[in-house]
């Protein structure tokens, strides 16, 4: 019997996609013969997975959860929504979110923690998942957000059940007011953050390149106008400014409003709450959003399909 080394089982792994629980399992099966281990890992279908890992995955679910001063969020990513409607897929997503809450929302980090009643960890039982259903899926991306005195207020807009979505979004909130009040003051910022996509939480958070070309293509715009250089400049800030209401949460207007900022519905929040507002930090995570999708021409498939 051949040695089972954690290089054997790294081979076997890139040779068929499958976890590495199932590799260690199917070296063992073979006496440590890698033809064999293959051969049994195809028998038990686990060696499908490595040919659907190619495929675009961009539907599937969001899950949030929160137990008060902690909350996380997770995207996991299948090939079609008929997916979604999966008791197992749907039980996945859950426990995923529920393990990123408790342990972490590093994504590799998450991967190597241990999923509970299986023996594997939680990359691991994906690729069995994947290998049960048939589909290709992706552990995309997982956020967590903490507080010290405070909560953590979740929303999932159009729930398919409690907690699974395709967007869902998280909402710190420090302060030593009601906690009750100060949840649903959480609530009703994260419905806003669902309808208003905000890509910062303030001016100093934006992203320096996104910045960069933004105020680019103002500059081009305004040269345009044929105005000297010091009124170009007005014009670009002037811009800018309303760049940053577009893009920087406390500098959003309240959509249950239309009218309050969103930095000043906080502020105001203190009187109701009993203590001064903190919004220390958010997540919003809608689904498949970044993932380039694969279209068809389908008659030309047809067309394709009867020659």
């Amino acid at each position: 019997m051949a040695e089972i080394t954690a290089a054997l089982v790294k081979e076997l792994r890139e040779k068929t996609g499958a976890g590495m629980m199932d590799c260690k399992k199917a070296l063992g099966e073979s006496q440590g013969d890698l033809e064999g281990a293959i051969d049994w890992l195809r028998k038990k279908g686990l060696a499908a997975a490595a040919k659907k890992a190619g495929r675009v995955a961009a539907e599937g679910l969001v899950g949030v959860t929160t137990n008060g001063l902690t909350g996380a969020a997770v995207e996991v990513n299948s090939e079609t929504d008929f997916v979604a409607r999966n008791e197992a897929f749907q039980g996945y997503v859950s426990k995923v979110t529920e393990l990123a809450l408790n342990n972490t929302s590093e994504l590799e980090a998450l991967k190597a923690v241990a999923y509970p009643g299986t023996g594997r960890n939680v990359g691991d039982e994906l690729t069995h998942l994947v290998a049960t259903i048939g589909e290709n899926m992706n552990l995309r991306r997982a956020a967590r957000l903490t507080v010290t005195d405070g909560v953590v207020a979740s929303y999932m807009h159009n729930a398919l059940v409690p907690g699974l979505g395709k967007i869902g979004v998280l909402v710190a909130l420090e302060s030593t007011g009601d906690k009750a009040k100060l949840a649903e003051l959480g609530r009703q910022i994260a419905m806003h953050i669902a309808a208003a996509r905000p890509e910062a939480l303030d001016v100093a958070d934006v992203d320096p390149s996104n910045l960069d070309r933004e105020r680019a293509v103002l500059t081009e715009q305004a040269r345009a106008s044929g105005k000297p250089d010091s009124i170009i400049e007005k014009m670009v800030e002037g811009r800018i400014r309303k760049y940053y209401e577009e893009v920087v949460l406390l500098e959003q207007v309240y959509v249950v409003d239309g009218e309050t900022k969103i930095r000043k519905v906080v502020e105001n929040a203190a009187k109701n709450v009993g203590a001064p507002v903190t919004l220390t930090g958010f997540a919003r995570f809608a689904l498949g959003e970044g993932i380039e999708k694969e279209t068809s021409d389908f008659a030309a498939e047809v067309a394709s399909m009867a020659r």
